[in-house]
């Protein structure tokens, strides 16, 4: 044991910190066991994506699909088993925030604030509820923000190795990694820290990290850089409705309103403050991942979420300290109660603890409207939640068309799905309901290709008779699918049997792609 875990009291922020941990897994658990709405219409792409391991997708990295690949060799691919890894990942988050606080300087009473915001937030809480590359982002900046604690109170060769590890797992996840990396260079050069420039450590560790993410790159490069491809698709389209108005918002609403009054004396305390600015390079680098968001007028809220687990265990730091004076005993608890509260009345809006009719009262008592961050339609519930519907039931129609041709031609037969969620929920539930293969132009299923041979008949998921008929030469409408808390898009949605094609699978393949 050290000194540091010897010191009085110490061993009850472990018991604090460990209490949060299993807390936090035990809810997850339990939602995903006896509640939720169904599996999300990434999950099924992930789930896809695992089964078909590469160096790179067109819409990510490749770091969570091999985690999914584990997950299901593991545990299986149920609701349930799917989301052990990202409650597993949101429950070591809460680990680390406490023990930053503690690093900082922090005792029960920062330890707690800590644990409690990262354990409460919306936004930390609604990532991790579902599998998902964000749950997986926030334990990877919240691991290099303890290591770089680690590294200001005595530098070790090993803490930058272990940084330069964590940044390429970062870059594997989510490119957006990129942005700690350069926060972290910028807060070298502007702290105390630059003098580690003069040793090879952090050139190691960068080395490191882009030896790492490098597969990725020459994956893209080799494929034409799909994910350049995407990111430009998205940003102008899906995303453009978003403003910097947006963005900044969200800043308060995601982490919890009133998370507000923890993070933000957080952020002072790491540049301001006497003891704090020792560790000046976390808060710095939280404002260089503000300004980059902020360049781009279309940047999603979210993408900052992985930022303040920093900061709300240094404003656990500084509101113990705060605390601590005459007559300002009351401001700790006031915090953790006000934050605790909010975030709850909060929860329902990020997982799916209420029956899906009590939710919509639920949200309309409270006046808040259908949300989306893709520009798209909406009915009664937000896209998070109505992408959790209708799959299971889009998969007992088309197979029943499938059922419906006669054998001999059901043998070359496949489905055309319009987006990268249908064609993965039909591959997932074609386990219980017969259906040839799936094929869609979306995103990593375009490259994913079609059959070289047959193609005589084809299912078709949407669109008009009349513009499939400019490529067939026989469309009849076979069903129509129906769900009502679906998106309106993916209801209501017709089921064409297409035989006979015009013109060739080549020209149609190019012609549809759509990287988005």
């Amino acid at each position: 044991m050290s000194s540091r875990d010897a010191t009085p009291g110490r061993g009850n922020e472990l018991a604090v910190i460990l209490g949060f941990a299993l807390a936090v897994l035990g809810f997850h658990f339990a939602v995903n066991a006896f509640g939720g709405y169904g599996i999300f219409r990434d999950e099924y792409y992930y789930v896809a994506c695992s089964k078909r391991l590469a160096a790179g997708y067109v819409d990510h990295p490749p770091l969570a699909m091999f985690l999914m690949a584990a997950g299901r060799t593991l545990f299986g691919v149920s609701q349930f088993a799917i989301r052990i890894l990202p409650a597993a990942a949101h429950s070591l988050t809460v680990v680390l925030a406490g023990l930053i606080a503690r690093r900082l300087g922090g005792r029960s009473v920062a330890v707690t604030l800590a644990c409690l915001a990262a354990a409460l937030s919306p936004i930390f809480v609604g990532h991790a509820n579902i599998f998902q590359m964000n749950a997986f982002a926030y334990l990877l900046w919240a691991s290099a923000a303890y290591l770089l604690v680690l590294i200001v109170a005595g530098s070790r060769p090993i803490y930058w190795i272990a940084l330069g590890v964590v940044m390429g797992l970062g870059l594997l996840n989510k490119v957006d990694f990129l942005w700690f990396g350069a926060g972290l260079a910028a807060g070298l050069l502007l702290t105390g820290l630059r003098k580690h420039l003069r040793t090879p450590w952090p050139y190691g560790a960068a080395g490191i990290a882009l030896l790492m993410f490098s597969p990725f790159v020459v994956w893209n490069a080799a494929h034409g850089f799909p994910h350049l491809e995407f990111i430009r698709n998205a940003t102008a389209g899906k995303y453009s409705g978003l403003t910097r108005g947006d963005f900044l918002a969200g800043q308060v609403f995601l982490p919890g309103p009133l998370s507000l009054l923890l993070w933000l004396p957080g952020l002072i305390f790491l540049l301001t403050g006497r003891d704090g600015r020792r560790h000046r390079i976390l808060g710095i680098i939280y404002l260089t991942g503000l300004a980059v968001l902020l360049a781009n007028p279309h940047s999603k809220a979210e993408y900052l979420g992985p930022a303040y687990t920093m900061l709300f265990a240094a404003g656990g730091v500084a509101l113990e300290r705060f605390s601590k004076r005459p007559g300002r005993g009351w401001a700790a608890p006031a915090v953790a109660l006000a934050g605790a509260l909010t975030s709850l009345a909060i929860l329902p809006f990020a997982v799916p603890v209420l029956p899906v009719r009590t939710f919509i009262r639920y949200a309309a008592a409270v006046g808040m409207k259908p949300s989306t961050a893709e520009s798209k339609t909406l009915a009664e519930l937000p896209q998070f939640y109505a992408d959790m519907f209708g799959w299971e039931e889009m998969a007992e129609d088309v197979s029943a068309v499938y059922l419906s041709l006669p054998g001999p031609e059901r043998v070359s037969a496949v489905v055309l799905a319009r987006n990268y969620g249908e064609a993965a929920s039909l591959e997932y539930w074609s386990r219980k309901y017969p259906l040839p293969r799936v094929i869609s132009t979306h995103n990593s299923y375009w490259l994913w290709g079609y059959p070289q041979e047959g193609l005589a008949t084809v299912i078709v998921l949407g669109g008009r008779a009349e513009d499939h008929l400019k490529a067939c030469e026989e469309v009849r409408l076979a069903a129509t699918h129906a769900a009502r808390y679906a998106m309106p898009y993916e209801t209501n949605l017709p089921v064409f049997i297409c035989r006979g094609l015009r013109v060739s699978p080549e020209a149609i393949w190019e012609r549809e792609k759509n990287f988005n």
